[in-house]
């Protein structure tokens, strides 16, 4: 099966099992829990991605350059452990994923969302999180795909990615656990709560991005062309 056939299959397959976990929800569960439904769905919405790019059969080299940026995501987000949402994980997600391209960037954010929180702490926010992230990741990739990034641009852009997509995503865990109580005033006081602190996440990524981005993206072209570790059509091919 070809890379194309096996994404389209493996997307159509994840659709299919999230239709059939919400029609089992609403017509044969005897009990409701539309927070694990929610985690559920997330779930069968990340493995795509996730198969696809191992169906791509990446190199131990690309393996390795990969694992170093999710460390790299997972030690920024730990180093400022005590500053509330004021985080550089999302900067580095969105570099990497700029010269990586899309499908890599989902991988990095995902991963990188999942292995920092063995430090801030797992739990069934984990999915939510880790799909915000990788598409903020996959998001960064394909707009940058055609389109050189500055310190500008990429301040911009990373600031809205982060502060509404990884906002917006992240909120609907806390608006889903009030699912039983759930109104439109209490989705809308959720997200309303939540957008100080979606804002300082976007605010910092992009001051991290408007102050090193620009260097960060040209050390790892740097190393990317210099051992060929990532040649394919995604890849932003010395735009810097």
């Amino acid at each position: 099966m070809s890379r194309k056939a096996f994404r389209i299959f493996s997307f159509s397959a994840a659709i299919l099992a999230v239709v059939i976990t919400v029609l089992w929800q609403i017509f044969f569960s005897q009990t409701t829990s539309f927070y694990l439904t929610a985690a559920v769905i997330l779930i069968f919405s990340i493995l795509p991605f996730l198969l696809s790019y191992e169906k791509s059969l990446p190199s131990a080299r690309e393996l390795a350059l990969i694992a170093v940026l999710i460390s790299l995501a997972v030690i920024s987000r730990a180093v400022f452990y005590l500053v509330p949402q004021f985080k550089p994980i999302g900067a580095v997600v969105i570099a990497a994923a700029v010269c990586l391209g899309a499908e890599r960037g989902y991988v990095i954010g995902a991963f990188s969302a999942f292995i920092s929180n063995f430090i801030f702490g797992q739990g069934i926010h984990t999915p939510f999180q880790m799909a915000a992230l990788g598409l903020v990741g996959f998001a960064a990739g394909f707009i940058f795909k055609k389109i050189k990034p500055n310190r500008w641009l990429l301040a911009i852009v990373g600031f809205f990615l982060t502060f509404v997509l990884y906002g917006v995503i992240a909120d609907t865990s806390s608006v889903i656990f009030l699912a039983d109580h759930f109104t439109l005033a209490s989705a809308a006081a959720v997200y309303a709560a939540g957008l100080p602190f979606s804002a300082i996440f976007g605010g910092a990524t992009a001051v991290f991005l408007f102050l090193f981005g620009e260097e960060f993206i040209k050390k790892i072209n740097r190393i990317n062309i210099k051992y060929g570790i990532v040649q394919t059509e995604d890849y932003n091919d010395g735009k810097q």
